[in-house]
């Protein structure tokens, strides 16, 4: 299992949280409840990354 850097942080001028990463193309989410930013990260995490695969035998 690979380990992937997602940067969490609060926008003050918005009022919600929001989640970021240089390692996962696409992944820009927001929500008001880091709890339930954390929770969308993890499944959006996994799509993106199977998203932006290359298919198997390339």
């Amino acid at each position: 299992m690979s380990e992937y850097q997602v940067s969490f942080f609060w926008d003050e001028e918005a009022a919600v949280w929001i989640a970021t990463s240089d390692e996962i193309p696409g992944l820009v989410l927001e929500s008001g409840s880091l709890d339930a930013l954390m929770e969308r990260t993890r499944y959006a995490a996994s799509e993106l990354l199977s998203l932006n695969s290359p298919p198997a035998g390339d």
